[in-house]
């Protein structure tokens, strides 16, 4: 990316012709062909009314190129935006150049909050979350080699889980397979294959990550007690199938209930005593 500091104009340098370019937040001029340097000052006599914007612009690039805090990013981009505003008031090639190189500043800017964010993600080990983040400011500082780290953190840890993957990958398929044995009478073998498959797949998506990984945990979760109990009753037991059908599911309401109600008692209970 070039400079977008150093901008050329349309004067011609006096010794060899070539084109003058402005590197405005050094404030000096030099020939594109031979080198030549003079200060902005020499070219452009009025160029002092520039050094509050200049000095503002300075400040925020410091900010976007040292500073690693969101905050700091909003402070650079309101410099920006103040710069160009006081550009408003000349009118001329010179602040229009300034203005340009402020939209510059405020896109690098932009990039400094999602880089900042993503680095607060990364330093408290959120790697999932950096790695969405910081792939919003690819190129911006070290936000690449973060990206890779965040890669091989997040595949370390989908190996590291893959045994409570296999858990979670049961319950729902297994209540699948039992429904179509119970209800539509499928032969065993059918069933199982089902349940082979529904947990293979399964057990895809929760290596594979992601907010359904979450859903699908918390729904296993949540069917895992009900068939436990239902396939006691059922085949162990022979109770009837509706049966062990209400026991399953009431079963675990019944304990919640009960559980929540001596949670209650016992917090009276210690109240009363303090």
């Amino acid at each position: 990316m070039p400079d977008v500091n150093i901008t050329p104009v349309s004067l011609k340098c006096t010794i060899c012709g070539g084109d003058i370019v402005n590197d405005y937040l050094v404030g000096t001029s030099y020939c594109a062909n031979c080198g030549n340097k003079w200060s902005i000052s020499d070219l452009y006599p009025d160029y002092a009314k520039y050094q509050r914007i200049i000095a503002n612009i300075t400040k925020a690039n410091d900010i976007v190129e040292s500073d690693n805090k969101a905050a700091s990013a909003n402070e650079a981009k309101l410099l920006y935006k103040t710069s160009v505003i006081e550009c408003a008031k000349f009118n001329d090639p010179i602040s229009s150049d300034l203005v340009r190189i402020c939209e510059e500043g405020q896109k690098k800017a932009d990039l400094l909050a999602i880089y900042a964010k993503g680095k607060g993600y990364f330093d408290k080990g959120s790697y999932d979350s950096a790695l969405s983040t910081l792939s919003r400011a690819k190129g911006f500082r070290d936000s690449e080699a973060m990206i890779e780290i965040c890669k091989e953190e997040i595949e370390k840890k989908r190996k590291k889980d893959i045994p409570w993957d296999v858990v979670f990958s049961l319950p729902l398929p297994a209540a699948v397979g039992l429904f179509f044995r119970e209800v539509c009478h499928w032969p065993w073998a059918i069933c199982i294959l089902l349940f082979l498959a529904g947990s293979a797949g399964l057990g895809y998506v929760l290596y594979r990550g992601g907010v359904i990984e979450i859903i699908i945990k918390i729904l296993s979760f949540l069917a895992a007690g009900p068939i436990i109990v239902f396939s006691i009753l059922e085949y162990a037991f022979h109770v009837p199938t509706w049966i062990s059908i209400v026991a399953a599911i009431g079963a675990p309401i019944a304990m919640f209930i009960l559980f929540a109600l001596t949670t209650e008692q016992l917090s009276i209970f210690a109240n009363k005593k303090n």
